[in-house]
């Protein structure tokens, strides 16, 4: 089956009125008539039928397997992985090294086929940062036009506004431990709504600090929920809630239970 006739299918379920609309708004001709979440998803549609017109039905993929997923308000449930290759991003504390190149070139339908035989509702794409394959956007239309709970875990250095409605997007802001702060396109946070996510990973007392402040700057908490998780291995997670319940932080503390079910060194997990 030719990736062309699912992505027909997921096409006109956007609605004569989004698609009739999307050249004008690509060229600037139109700015009125369309309220904000269709001028966005109309970017996104034009954004996929470019990918499709490049030859954008590949994906190099480093690893799919099915686990208990460790982060995000989805915690504790059976996930489908899917990680892509590729990263422009080199945290200090990254534990996914092994997808900055690895991996192997599969068509969206073999990635589909693979998927589906674990037959679970949950999906997470990750990477390495999968919005570096113009493919992963088409990936997630396709899996939520088969009913699948589709998470995109982005480092949130490149636009998300790419992805289609209903993904969850849970959005990985670095903090200056990571060394990839300076790296944060900000204008994502205009793009989140109260389904996505957004996730600060810190390394010690700095960066819980930092990511305190950015919360309260700009009112996440109020936006979707706001995870914060500890550099496994760099910090006491105890520390952490210590200074979450000190500060009356309304967030989700989380720990990467993966790594605590299975030895953190385990792949496929």
């Amino acid at each position: 089956m030719k990736i062309c006739n699912p992505l027909h299918s997921v096409i006109p379920r956007a609605g004569s009125r989004l698609v009739n609309g999307c050249n004008s708004l690509h060229h600037n001709k139109v700015r009125s008539g369309f309220d904000s979440a269709t001028m966005l998803y109309a970017g996104g549609i034009i954004a996929i039928l470019r990918y499709v017109e490049a030859g954008s039905t590949i994906l190099t993929v480093n690893e799919i397997y099915a686990s208990i997923q460790g982060e995000s308000s989805h915690a504790g449930r059976p996930c489908v992985f899917v990680r892509l290759t590729g990263c422009n991003l080199r945290c200090t504390w990254c534990d996914t090294e092994y997808a900055f190149y690895d991996g192997r070139r599969m068509t969206i339908d073999d990635v589909m086929r693979r998927i589906d035989t674990y037959r679970l509702p949950l999906v997470e794409i990750t990477g390495g940062e999968p919005l570096l394959q113009p493919g992963c956007a088409i990936l997630a239309e396709l899996l939520l036009s088969k009913g699948k709970t589709v998470l995109v875990e982005t480092s949130g250095a490149l636009p998300i506004n790419v992805l289609p409605p209903g993904t969850i997007r849970i959005m990985d802001i670095k903090c200056p431990g990571s060394g990839e702060s300076e790296k944060m396109d900000w204008r994502n946070l205009q793009w989140l709504t109260s389904h996505d996510e957004v996730k600060f990973v810190v390394a010690n007392r700095t960066d819980y600090e930092w990511s305190r402040d950015v919360i309260g700057r700009h009112d996440l908490t109020r936006i979707c929920p706001v995870l914060i998780s500890t550099a496994y291995g760099r910090l006491a997670p105890d520390e952490v809630a210590g200074w979450i319940l000190a500060d009356r932080l309304d967030v989700r503390f989380q720990l990467q239970w993966h790594k605590y079910i299975w030895d953190s060194g385990t792949r496929g997990v």
